[in-house]
């Protein structure tokens, strides 16, 4: 069964979810962030059959968030390596790890700590405006089309009232 592909949607979180695919993706991406980079370390600390973990590096390399480099030449052995656009993914699953700790830990608590380096304390993430440094909270995020929205999508009912900041006047401050 082919998947729908999401990547030409005119919404950001859409085209990741059409990269990222599944939760096998996100887990991988996980490992290379926690160090692993070769094929058998995946198959290893994942447990997921070869030709999954195939598709998979293939995809995350294909939308540039891993590259392939050879480490060894006879038999030619590859390991994965995080790209700029890989790297910057960091933050997304730091945002994942936080809120599953918050809503999904157990009685024994939180699996794995992340520590800050730079301060050596334990942190989570935290999803704050650019601009002011305050905490992002739904309700106090409104939606509008950027200069990317298809413009032939613009006059439809439905997308005049997705993005209308009046949809919900109360959460609306007028400055």
């Amino acid at each position: 069964m082919r998947r729908t592909s999401f990547d030409s949607w005119p919404c950001s979180i859409a085209r990741a979810v059409d990269v990222l695919g599944d939760g096998w993706t996100l887990l991988i991406l996980r490992e290379v962030f926690y160090g692993e980079s070769r094929f058998d370390g995946f198959i290893d600390s994942l447990g997921i059959a070869r030709n999954t973990l195939t598709d998979r590096l293939r995809r995350l390399e294909e939308a540039g968030l891993l590259q392939r480099q050879a480490y060894q030449s006879e038999p030619v052995r590859h390991e994965y390596l995080l790209t700029d656009k890989g790297r910057d993914f960091f933050g997304v699953l730091a945002a994942i790890n936080a809120w599953g700790d918050r809503w999904l830990a157990d009685d024994d608590g939180i699996p794995v700590v992340m520590q800050h380096t730079a301060c050596g304390h334990d942190t989570q993430a935290k999803v704050v405006c650019a601009s002011c440094g305050e905490t992002l909270h739904h309700q106090d995020v409104a939606v509008r089309t950027g200069p990317g929205y298809p413009a032939r999508l613009l006059d439809r009912p439905d997308v005049q009232t997705r993005f209308t900041t009046d949809r919900h006047p109360e959460h609306v401050t007028n400055t």
